[in-house]
């Protein structure tokens, strides 16, 4: 064997290596600043809306220009860190640069100036929710496809992604809890303190500085994986005439649009219901914040549960039929205590089992929710190696660039539909003092039940494109070796 091919042979042999768990983890410890910037994400109508006295149409109109921008944003940043070549590799640098704007945007966002009218209010939530999800689009893409490039391996790209979002689950969870019980806990009986203007000031400046050192952690404790990165050779300059033809292939591939869309529509439910939900739970239910914290524990045996739950179903299910069970369980439970609450069979407030019955579905939910959000990851990564063996690019960024959206879309698509929806149901600026009307407390359980269920069957149906199974994926890797050979031995004469 010549020195060309004992080389050629590591190369491939690395490209289907174990991550280090250790790896895993580092790549994982992003995931505080998504975190934190979710856990602002939960308050940021109530805050406009509840604190400030915007309208909840106006805000979601914030939301919907934010997102267009960012549906414009993400596949350029995606073909843009495709294309980057620097000595810290192709993701690194917008990494590294993205923890400013999300740190600077988030503190902004929850700190308005005092005087603003309602239209100057608007336009401050648009400037710097738009700062921190650009600064997110800098950081989630290039982070998302570093995380397909480590391995091409099945089942342990599957693995690098669970990581990642049981990592995020968790810190979530604590996260959230310290929202409720230190920022915002009780201080008068009776009134919800996440309408209590004070608590946004603590919460802005300590979810500043978490943001931008978990993102500089991450990014300096994953550039020891730069060897194993794809080697992309020939680097070519940003245009938009590659730009639209990437995006063109990309909505061609039937597997892309079955995961773009499940992710998005199931991405969007949550968010609605991430809004919704806490307005429920103030104004129907009638929680304090340190009862809502329950929810954030309903939330925590799902993460324990995930990863093995994800390697047995992983080694005897392909990865559609993983996604479409698992989403239908989820689409059943999460509104269950909404749908009863509507037909009055529901506990009443002072029943032992009153919380039980408001977060146990919750729980059932959470058990397998994150494996259907992770498996999507995979079949990303997927796509990508599917999409080189059609193209001879490698585009993780541009693909995952979908991930990065469909995230955002909690807060940004999630955001404006709820608002409009809080605004079609006639829910009071200042509920707080005036009351709710029983026709806006109907119309916020229909959001949370029905309108959620509805989204998420949606999503379920569009996985049903998905066409890549594990044999697929083998022969697509087979041919994808055999051509990297070949390229690594021509290039070495």
């Amino acid at each position: 064997m010549t020195e060309t091919e004992t080389e050629t042979g590591d190369e491939l042999k690395d490209r289907r290596r174990k991550v280090p768990i250790r790896t895993k983890l580092l790549f994982a410890s992003g995931t505080l600043q998504e975190a934190t910037v979710t856990a602002g994400g939960i308050t940021t109508m109530l805050f406009y809306n509840q604190v400030l006295g915007v309208s909840p149409a106006l805000v979601g109109m914030a939301f919907l220009i934010v997102s267009i921008l960012d549906a414009v944003a993400d596949p350029i940043v995606g073909l843009w860190s495709d294309r980057f070549h620097s000595r810290w590799g192709r993701r690194h640098p917008f990494m590294f640069f993205s923890a400013f704007p999300i740190a600077i945007g988030f503190y902004f966002l929850y700190q308005p100036v005092n005087g603003l009218s309602e239209t100057g209010l608007v336009v401050w939530l648009v400037v710097f929710f738009t700062m921190v999800r650009l600064g997110q689009t800098f950081y989630l893409i290039p982070h998302d496809a570093l995380g397909a490039e480590l391995t091409d391996d099945y089942e342990d790209r599957t693995s690098v992604f669970g990581y990642n979002n049981v990592a995020e689950m968790i810190l979530s969870t604590l996260v959230v809890s310290i929202l409720y019980y230190v920022i915002f806990g009780t201080v008068e009986e009776g009134t919800n303190s996440l309408v209590n203007e004070a608590g946004y000031v603590v919460m802005a400046w300590t979810g500043s500085v978490t943001i931008f050192f978990s993102v500089l952690l991450c990014t300096l404790s994953t550039l020891d994986q730069l060897p194993y990165m794809q080697k992309v050779e020939d680097a070519q300059n940003f245009s938009t005439r590659d730009y639209l033809a990437e995006i063109g292939l990309l909505l061609s591939n039937p597997s892309f649009l079955a995961a773009c869309l499940s992710l998005l529509i199931i991405m969007i439910g949550l968010g609605i219901i991430s809004v919704v939900a806490n307005y429920a739970y103030i104004y129907v239910y009638e929680l304090s914040t340190e009862q809502m914290f329950w929810a954030g524990v309903a939330k925590m045996p799902g993460v324990f549960v995930a990863l093995p739950l994800l390697y047995f179903l992983s080694k005897n299910f392909e990865k559609r039929e993983i996604v479409i069970a698992t989403t239908l369980a989820v689409s059943f439970l999460v509104p269950l205590p909404h749908f009863l609450m509507l037909i009055d069979f529901f506990p009443a407030s002072d029943s032992p089992y009153y919380l039980f019955a408001i977060f146990g579905p919750l729980l059932l939910a959470y058990l397998v929710f994150p494996v259907s959000y992770i498996v999507i990851d995979s079949q990303l990564a997927d796509i990508a190696d599917q999409h080189e063996l059609q193209t001879n690019c490698r585009s993780e960024g541009v693909i995952f660039s979908v991930r990065s959206f469909g995230k955002k879309s909690t807060q940004g698509v999630g955001g404006l539909l709820a608002g409009f929806g809080l605004e079609f149901i006639g829910f009071p600026e200042n509920a707080q003092e005036v009351g709710v009307p029983p026709e806006a407390i109907d119309g916020l359980l229909f959001l949370n039940g029905p309108v959620y269920l509805g989204l998420y069957l949606v999503g379920i149906y569009f996985m049903t494109w998905y066409r890549i199974d594990r044999k697929t994926h083998s022969e697509i890797l087979e041919r994808l070796e055999t051509r990297r050979g070949e390229a690594a031995s021509t290039n070495a004469f």
